[in-house]
């Protein structure tokens, strides 16, 4: 599964967007941030728990996005 930002949480501080491996997070129109499923890996094969949850300075604004399914490393 990919991760999604919730975005009436997000503050737009831009602490995730360096820290993801993938490039899967940017900026949206609106100064708030979004990940893109396609290239969102859960950090699996680069770090143990995904950066975006990690650096994210509130509780709950980077969470698993169902929609889509659970990554698997090649």
């Amino acid at each position: 599964m990919a991760y999604m930002i919730v975005e009436e949480n997000c503050t737009g501080c831009c602490a995730c967007e360096p820290e993801c491996p993938n490039q899967a997070i940017s900026e949206a129109s609106n100064g708030l941030f979004v990940i893109d499923p396609a290239k969102c890996t859960e950090c699996i094969g680069h770090y143990d728990e995904p950066q975006c949850v990690a650096v994210c300075p509130i509780d709950l604004t980077c969470i698993i996005d169902d929609n889509y399914p659970r990554y698997e490393a090649a």
